[in-house]
């Protein structure tokens, strides 16, 4: 059988070191995988002249599974994002967002463990109608919702949460509001949910979610929703089990996918040996997972999650004093 080839984005400032750190790990627990690295964000655009050069955009069309560090995307004009870049260059439609509890963390919850599944190519972030009026008076933009897009988004996060033995979908909308686009988003969410009556589905105004997210987690189980909405909660979510450095990230779409990290590049600690890996290495068990090695996966979780309560080398924002190196040791031991 041949092996699997990864192509693997290290990415910039701290993305290298975690990116390195996560490789350590898929090694030690036996995946055997092919790496064939590329270069994207600020590391690309001094080497290659761009931010996403070509041959990049080729090995990722030719390995279809992509392990991406966080990445730098200049502030300021000229630049788009290179995370939406390429969400839309490879119509990576499903943005996949978990977050679970691990004991040991600073988080103010326990026993969370919500997915957000959240649509990644339309909305507010599809970059149309981008306008500035010449005299700074007035900008525009523009959000579109297809028929298409939202029912895509509605059908896979049902398949995935049966999939994941998951009992429960809240659909959530501003549709009191944005009576155009997020009205069709839920009557398309009605629809799609009268196909799978063993999910509970239930509704929710994207305030009332946030608030209830704050207050009563543990009611929801898996949060389906637009674009912007869908950004905004998965943080929100994030923040639940203890920040973005517990959260990882999966962009999907028909026959190619890229697993991140979905913090950012923290320029500042970058090279200190002081970032915690945990996301990536996470959305690294989202990849095994993916690729049908959940077993694997199951194992590193384990892992990381030994590490992280025991509180044995663990980084400063879980409360240790250790870095990245003795985290990603102590994850290894365990393996």
């Amino acid at each position: 059988m041949a092996k699997q080839t990864i192509t693997v984005i290290p990415g910039d400032g701290i993305g290298p070191s975690i990116i390195e750190a996560t490789l350590k790990v898929l090694d030690k627990v036996g995946c055997d995988f092919e790496y064939e690295f590329a270069d994207a964000g600020l590391t690309a655009l001094e080497k290659h002249g761009e931010l996403v050069p070509e041959e990049t955009l080729t090995l990722i069309e030719k390995n279809k599974v992509t392990l991406k560090g966080p990445l730098t995307t200049p502030v300021g004009e000229g630049f788009t994002s290179i995370n939406v870049t390429l969400r839309k260059h490879f119509k990576l439609y499903a943005n996949l967002r978990p977050v679970i509890s691990f004991k040991g963390t600073k988080a103010r919850y326990e026993n969370i463990d919500i997915l957000t599944v959240r649509e990644n190519t339309e909305g507010m972030y599809s970059g149309l109608g981008q306008t500035t009026a010449a005299d700074g008076s007035k900008a525009e933009a523009m959000s579109i919702i297809t028929r298409d897009g939202a029912e895509r988004i509605l059908e896979f996060a049902y398949k995935t949460a049966i999939k994941e033995g998951r009992k429960k979908i809240t659909a959530v909308h501003k549709a009191n509001i944005l009576k155009s686009t997020s009205g069709l988003f839920l009557k398309i969410a009605r629809e799609v949910a009268a196909r799978y009556p063993e999910i509970e589905s239930t509704e929710m105004i994207v305030d009332n979610c946030c608030m209830q997210l704050v207050m009563n987690p543990d009611q929801f189980d898996v949060i389906v929703t637009t674009n912007l909405f869908g950004d905004i909660l998965s943080d929100l979510c994030a923040g639940l089990v203890g920040g973005l450095g517990m959260a990882p990230g999966a962009n999907i779409g028909k026959d190619c996918a890229i697993f991140e990290a979905v913090h950012g590049s923290a320029p500042d600690i970058a090279g200190k040996n002081l970032a915690n890996p945990t996301s990536v290495m996470l959305a690294a068990i989202q990849m095994l997972e993916y690729l049908n090695m959940s077993d694997k996966a199951e194992k590193i979780r384990d892992a990381i999650k030994d590490v992280i309560e025991s509180g044995d080398r663990t980084t400063g924002d879980l409360g240790g004093t250790h870095g990245t190196t003795d985290f990603t040791d102590a994850v290894l031991e365990r393996l």
